[in-house]
């Protein structure tokens, strides 16, 4: 009864997340910890709820269960950086950035938040780095161009500048901050005086794409329902890859080495045979069942995965 329980208090935080019922969201979330505080999603939809609230302590301290729980999660990190950046905690800030790009160099949101984090401390270089390397994952990214364009113009780089402005102009038509610094821009090419320069735009910690195209974007309040399901799928694949491990150095190895023990050494008596022979069936059938529950899991990633949704 407990795990039905917490499966649907999980759903209804999510059809109120589609609602962008946080209130509602955030009181089904703690019911469901109540029952199990040892699941990493129910901390991850906890701690993405917090932050649509503001309320960014909370949100830290969740992302953080989310990687104590399970430190292979890379979203968790680069979300966790994002949110210790908004609370001015840089340094952990980086820290969590870092393990997270570690985990999945390919997620782009890293790079990005990391650019806003070393802005933040004046380390311009190593924030033109960054974005750079954001927008070499994912070209389309506008706030990378945008924020990029800005550091190049401080950096008195104005060539380089106007092109990432026009590029996030082109990616985003209309955008009065990309028209001002494509005319202040070319004023300081031209030799005039300039205006001060546009402060970076920050993004809020999403959830990364998890494929090369880059046409498919999600939104993480449309699909609520969506990517927790995924993550929980994913979650699932991992632990039944664990037991599997498990049962083939706990259980199957062990009695191997019995059972060449006791067919190598004559001695040995029948039922003594026997009985290992049995344990060396029991122990198979355990791995047959591990595995079978694996490709179950995995099957279910893959479904995911066909069914990803696209704009």
């Amino acid at each position: 009864m407990g795990p039905d329980k917490v499966e649907k208090l999980c759903q209804r935080a999510q059809l109120a997340i589609a609602e962008r019922d946080w209130d509602k969201a955030k009181q089904a979330y703690l019911m469901a910890l109540g029952l199990r505080s040892d699941l990493p999603d129910i901390h991850y939809g906890l701690a993405t709820v917090y932050f649509q609230q503001r309320e960014l302590t909370s949100a830290a301290h969740h992302f953080r269960e989310v990687t104590r729980l399970d430190a292979h999660k890379a979203g968790a990190f680069i979300n966790l950086g994002a949110v210790l950046n908004l609370l001015e905690q840089y340094e952990e800030s980086i820290n969590a950035l870092r393990k997270g790009i570690q985990l999945d160099p390919h997620r782009v949101e890293g790079y990005y938040n990391l650019g806003l984090v070393y802005k933040r401390r004046g380390q311009i270089d190593l924030a033109i780095t960054a974005y750079k390397e954001a927008l070499r994952i994912n070209p389309k990214m506008a706030d990378a161009h945008l924020n990029l364009a800005n550091l190049l113009l401080e950096r008195e780089k104005y060539r380089e500048a106007l092109q990432h402005y026009e590029q996030a102009l082109q990616l985003r038509p209309g955008w009065e901050k990309a028209k001002d610094g494509i005319a202040e821009a070319r004023q300081l090419l031209e030799g005039g005086k300039a205006k001060p320069a546009i402060p970076g735009t920050p993004i809020a910690p999403v959830p990364s794409k998890t494929n090369n195209d880059l046409d498919r974007m999600i939104d993480p309040v449309v699909h609520a329902a969506f990517l927790s399901n995924l993550h929980h799928a994913t979650i699932v694949s991992e632990e039944t890859g664990r037991l599997l491990q498990k049962v083939l150095g706990d259980e199957v190895e062990p009695v191997l080495k019995e059972l060449s023990t006791v067919l190598l050494h004559k001695h040995g008596s029948r039922g003594e045979l026997d009985a290992c022979l049995t344990k060396f069936e029991n122990a198979l059938n355990r791995m047959r069942s591990a595995h079978q529950a694996l490709k179950t899991a995995v099957g279910k990633v893959e479904d995911f995965g066909k069914r990803f949704p696209s704009k």
